[in-house]
């Protein structure tokens, strides 16, 4: 009897603890007050980007802009560096198009000739797919060869418009003061980044005409190249890369023959990019010169006026920092957003150009009667010359 009991009691003892473990309730996770983030949908878009060349500071400010508006957009771009080398750049979109990339975007390498672009746009064409050519300027007929083809860029001439006004009008109140030689005329070098390349050739052309508009208007004599017995009045950089060293080892060169103390030294720098303008201060620095402002705010050299175009974060610094003296804004958040702007058109399953007009805020070549010329998008430029 006692070892029946005792076999009642120990059941009735595990029913209990079986109850308690089984019958008991999850309590809700605890509230939280931190802020949840909302993870952007993903998109079916195999985005590929083909850069002409990473080395370029603008481009990098341009693909650090662009990737973070396509990680906004849950897309992950599969970005190629075409190194400068156009076959490269041409194998790399022949991959991307058989490895399944629905979308191209392409800083073309080879602006000299429209071959390189038409044959982007016929890879793209055979494939179905969209191509948006950015920054680098591709003729109209290779825009208007693909009704799925478009370009993102800015006005070429517009560069060197204002970069000329800048130094025209700079020259006009410090015109003394930068003629170091005293004999009444500013002499210059030019830096020119590609032969053929249209923003290089429009910056070229007028940042010096139009220099010389306003010190001709003002009653000074025109600019004077350093070596007047050159055909070209410029230095081209002939690896096409718009690079600091090309305008570094021109000054190099440049500054033992051209000096104060020969009387014929180089009193102002035009270079087509902040990339060379800081190349040419590079070697200005060597021989003493564009040293900038001491702890009390006062320049510690004379200062050679440079101007570049770009207005990248290096180049503004120099500015601010009295080494450099002006430089042309060229907007990779604003050309971040409009690229963005028709692959978004894309993603949503419009045309590339669809809203991208005068009352979406973009400006788009025109006929005279006011309607689109070619699917070409213009990113103004403004000017930079300090805080």
């Amino acid at each position: 009897m006692k070892k029946k009991l005792a076999l009642i009691l120990t059941a009735v003892m595990m029913l209990s603890l079986l109850a308690g473990c089984g019958g008991k309730k999850e309590e809700p996770a605890p509230e939280t007050d931190a802020p949840q983030t909302e993870q952007p949908a993903a998109s079916e878009l195999n985005v590929a980007v083909f850069y002409y060349n990473y080395s370029d500071i603008y481009i990098s400010s341009v693909r650090n802009a662009m990737d973070e508006r396509f990680a906004a957009m849950g897309i992950e771009p599969n970005n190629y560096d075409g190194g400068g080398n156009q076959a490269q750049q041409t194998d790399q979109i022949n991959t991307a198009i058989s490895n399944g990339a629905n979308l191209l975007i392409v800083n073309i390498v080879e602006t000299s000739s429209p071959d390189a672009a038409q044959n982007a746009v016929e890879a793209a064409k055979t494939a179905g797919i969209p191509i948006i050519f950015f920054n680098r300027e591709v003729s109209d007929d290779v825009v208007n060869s693909y009704d799925k083809c478009a370009f993102v860029g800015t006005d070429a001439p517009e560069a060197g418009h204002l970069q000329g006004k800048m130094i025209g009008d700079y020259l006009m109140e410090n015109y003394d003061a930068v003629d170091l030689n005293g004999d009444g005329t500013i002499s210059y070098v030019m830096f020119k980044g590609q032969e053929g390349n249209a923003e290089a050739e429009a910056r070229t052309q007028f940042g010096v005409e139009d220099a010389n508009a306003v010190l001709t208007e003002g009653g000074k004599p025109e600019l004077a190249y350093y070596n007047a017995s050159a055909a070209d009045k410029y230095l081209v950089d002939q690896t096409g890369n718009w690079s600091a060293q090309a305008a570094n080892d021109y000054m190099a060169t440049i500054l033992p023959e051209y000096s104060e103390a020969n009387g014929n030294m180089v009193e102002l720098i035009i270079c087509n990019n902040d990339g060379m303008a800081e190349g040419a201060i590079s070697a200005l620095q060597g021989a003493g010169y564009n040293l900038g402002y001491n702890d009390k705010g006062e320049l510690q050299s004379t200062t050679i006026p440079v101007f570049g175009v770009d207005a990248t974060d290096s180049a503004k610094q120099l500015i601010n920092e009295g080494k450099m003296t002006g430089t042309i804004k060229q907007d990779a958040e604003g050309m971040a957003d409009t690229i963005l702007a028709l692959v978004g058109n894309v993603d949503g399953g419009a045309d590339l150009m669809t809203g991208i007009d005068e009352a979406g805020g973009y400006n788009v070549d025109k006929n005279e009667d006011g309607s689109m010329k070619v699917a070409k998008v213009r990113v103004p430029y403004g000017t930079y010359t300090g805080e």
